[in-house]
């Protein structure tokens, strides 16, 4: 992966973060930053590898479609 996309994955994969709930992004802490969970979000990104990345962006996006799916205002429609 060239260091555009790399640039542009971690950036993503930050905004979305966002929309995760605490227990979700300490999730993510547990799997790409177990040796320290206390490290912020956006360095755990940051310091991920690049090899990494193509699934955690998978994994974010299908939480956040989880929690959308979940969430009361969509049982309502």
């Amino acid at each position: 992966m060239n260091s555009q996309l790399q640039s542009f994955a971690r950036e993503n994969l930050k905004q979305r973060l966002k929309e995760c709930t605490e227990a979700q992004q300490h999730m993510f802490k547990r799997m790409y930053s177990h040796d320290d969970l206390e490290r912020p979000i956006d360095e755990v990104v940051n310091q991920m590898p690049e090899s990494t990345l193509d699934w955690a962006m998978d994994q974010v996006r299908r939480t956040i479609e989880k929690n959308e799916r979940e969430a009361p205002d969509a049982k309502n429609s």
